[in-house]
């Protein structure tokens, strides 16, 4: 079976920034992704979910390259400078390339 190239784009953020982060890669088009809860210990402290409002959150989106560019610098312009938020790209191989 052949496979394709994608990237896996994933990010973690603070719960709090759910809905505007979905309507954001709504926007730029993502075609889906997924969202878990996320716990850790990074440059900003513990985020240990005890309360909704101090936990995060994962989003990982299965794209092309200008997709995963594009959220990526939208989320450097409007996000980092004020929020405990993350984001890497992986290549990864898809079977199904129609749904990505």
């Amino acid at each position: 079976m052949d496979s394709h190239p994608r990237k896996l784009l994933t990010i973690i953020a603070e719960s709090a920034l759910e809905h505007r982060l979905t309507q954001m890669l709504d926007k730029l088009g993502a075609g889906g992704y997924t969202i878990s809860d996320a716990r850790g210990r990074g440059s900003r402290g513990v985020r240990n979910a005890d309360w909704a409002s101090s936990g995060n959150i994962r989003i990982e989106v299965v794209c092309g390259d200008e997709l995963a560019d594009s959220i990526e610098d939208y989320l450097f312009k409007h996000y980092y400078n004020d929020y405990a938020i993350i984001a890497f790209i992986i290549d990864v191989a898809v079977l199904r390339p129609e749904k990505f």
